[in-house]
């Protein structure tokens, strides 16, 4: 098992390389001068020159990535050119705030998604799979900025229920923090629950069809017992692969979704650090939400090793 873990590392190894190439690359290739941004209205020549040497942007390319792939091994990511703040420290403070958002938005899409495409499946071509299906396709065809700002107007404009907008950290205040991050993690979660009951259904189908489960029901098993305990369980490693990419598209940061209800993370950073020709921060969180890509892949991987027997002895 261990053998298996440290191969899959070996593996990111270099994914995180060529990622850190392009990123590096691609991003010299944006239109505008973050020097210009910096000096403001009055760019004085001598300025602009100084502000160049300062952060070594007159170096060629190759030694630019160079010096910044090896202070990225010891930690450093550079100072945002914007706030004049190490990039660590702005990650600190906004990845705490995607990592719950996307948990709570995995837990809605879960309890909405997983159980719809159960029934789904078990009540296959009746008005049950036809309701779950509608409700999956109006799931993902509703955008999100719009049901966001559906639910501001009546949730809180209307009702009162929950606040528009704003984020309270967790550990100073746990209940304001949930209240404040319900009706984003909702909006969020709903498009996740559509995407999760299609795959279910879709994986639960083709387990149900299976001979093993006939023998089941032959030897006169519980239908729950057929469908949670045997039927399920197999279905689960295409769900596992599912929940791991889209937890990594949420740590990559829902743009729209945090702009909508003023979330201060990674969404939003990223964007003011493109808009602002911020490299170091488009570097830094890039980095980061691939390295939370690979960590979530591979859990996907060991949870494959402990689902799936087969697997376990192949090991």
């Amino acid at each position: 098992m261990y053998t298996y873990i440290a191969k899959r590392l070996l593996v990111a190894i270099p994914t995180l390389l060529i990622i850190s190439v392009f990123v590096f690359s691609l991003q010299k290739l944006l239109p505008g001068d973050p020097i210009l941004a910096m000096a403001g209205e009055e760019r004085d020549p001598q300025v602009l020159e100084f502000l160049r040497e300062k952060y070594r942007l007159n170096d060629p390319v190759p030694y630019q990535y160079v010096r910044w792939l090896g202070a990225a091994l010891q930690g450093d990511l550079g100072i945002s050119l914007r706030t004049n703040q190490p990039v660590l420290q702005l990650i600190g403070e906004k990845l705490p705030v995607t990592i719950q958002l996307a948990i709570m938005s995995m837990i809605f899409a879960f309890v909405i998604g997983v159980p719809m495409g159960i029934l789904a499946a078990v009540k296959k071509n009746t008005m049950i799979d036809y309701l779950a299906n509608i409700i999956a396709l109006t799931g993902l065809s509703i955008p999100n900025f719009w049901l966001g700002i559906m639910l501001i107007l009546l949730v809180s404009v209307n009702l009162g229920w929950l606040p528009a907008s704003g984020y309270e950290p967790f550990f100073s205040s746990p209940l304001r923090s949930l209240e404040t991050m319900l009706m984003p993690s909702f909006v969020l979660g709903n498009a996740l629950a559509a995407t999760l009951m299609r795959h279910t259904r879709s994986a639960m189908l083709s387990v149900l069809s299976a001979d093993y489960i006939r023998t089941a029901r032959a030897k006169g098993l519980p239908e729950s017992t057929v469908v949670l305990e045997h039927s399920f369980r197999n279905a689960m490693l295409p769900i596992v692969t599912l929940t791991a990419l889209l937890f990594g598209e949420l740590l990559a940061g829902a743009v729209l979704t945090e702009q909508i209800f003023t979330i201060p993370g990674f969404g939003k950073l990223i964007v003011d650090a493109v808009f602002n020709r911020d490299y170091a921060v488009v570097q830094g969180v890039v980095i980061c939400t691939a390295i939370g890509f690979i960590l979530m892949n591979l859990l996907a991987d060991i949870l494959y090793v402990l689902l799936n027997p087969r697997m376990r002895a192949a090991l």
